[in-house]
């Protein structure tokens, strides 16, 4: 699910300012986007994050501002005497003309040191975890009100899903006749002109009751429906046992639908609504990415 959560705390040394943002992933993705002095603390931050979020790609910001009185930069001239050494030495080594440039000098990454960047201690990362549980709970309660929304959706179209099923296993009732006409004409085919064990007729009459017969799907895919819903009526995670479920009744779909095409009109409109319900489950798929 996606949220956003943003938090700061003003320490000794400075002002903190973490930001968490989520968007939707199958699984759980942390990038960490911390200043160099804050890199040892990474660690602290995934402990603070751990167990309290299960999916999602999470981008995780931390900015840092000193405290004023942390003293002015100062000059690293250890490095500005090591630099105009360079300079001297390539220009004399290659017969190059040119004199060194001190504004092009202080731009080289730590030529000024800040002093304004104090040495952190490890209280800084209590400090920083301490900010990430507060953000988390944040963000957390910013996904339940989307997921509770997202929730309700997915709950109306297995409302959907069972109501076609209730119309399939009406038709299905009806279509006796169509499945009887359809077991003469193979049973005819098979007697023409040729003398059939009436075990053999027996055993194709078994074998197109059997390919003809959607009942134990259309049960199986009217209960996975209401497994899902209870599935999102409950507390706790739902994400993976959303898509096992998911994949069950895609499947019982795609069953029902190989098993109709000789029904006639009747096989034609339990289609119908069988490529209905599986733009349903289509649809509770995509949404269900959201949701942990």
């Amino acid at each position: 699910m996606t949220g956003f959560a943003r938090v700061r705390k003003t320490i000794p040394e400075g002002e903190i300012i973490l930001s968490v943002k989520s968007v939707n992933h199958r699984a759980l993705d942390l990038h960490f986007h911390l200043p160099p002095e804050f890199d040892p603390f990474e660690a602290a931050l995934r402990r603070a994050l751990k167990g309290k979020v299960a999916r999602g790609h999470i981008q995780i910001h931390v900015a840092f501002t000193p405290s004023s009185d942390a003293g002015a930069p100062v000059l690293n001239k250890a490095l500005l005497a090591a630099y105009l050494s360079a300079f001297q030495q390539g220009a004399a080594e290659f017969g190059l003309p040119g004199k060194p440039d001190l504004n092009v000098a202080l731009r080289v990454p730590g030529m000024i040191r800040g002093d304004a960047t104090p040495e952190l201690g490890p209280e800084i990362g209590d400090a920083l975890a301490a900010l990430m549980e507060e953000a988390i709970e944040i963000l957390n309660r910013f996904r339940e009100r989307e997921g509770a929304t997202i929730a309700g959706e997915m709950r109306e179209r297995c409302a959907i899903i069972c109501d076609q099923v209730a119309k399939m296993e009406k038709i299905r009732s009806r279509a006796t006749s169509a499945f009887q006409k359809r077991l003469k004409e193979r049973l005819r085919d098979l007697l023409r002109g040729a003398s059939i064990e009436p075990q053999r007729i027996a055993q194709e009459a078994a074998l197109l009751a059997d390919r003809s017969d959607v009942s134990e799907e259309l049960i199986r895919l009217k209960t996975h429906a209401g497994q899902v819903d209870a599935l999102l009526q409950s507390d706790g995670e739902a994400g993976k046992k959303l898509d096992f479920l998911l994949q069950e009744m895609n499947r019982e779909a795609n069953t029902i639908l190989s098993k109709t095409g000789g029904l006639g009109e009747l096989g034609l409109t339990i289609t119908e609504l069988a490529l209905a319900s599986k733009s349903e489950i289509d649809k509770i798929r995509e949404q269900s990415l959201n949701l942990e």
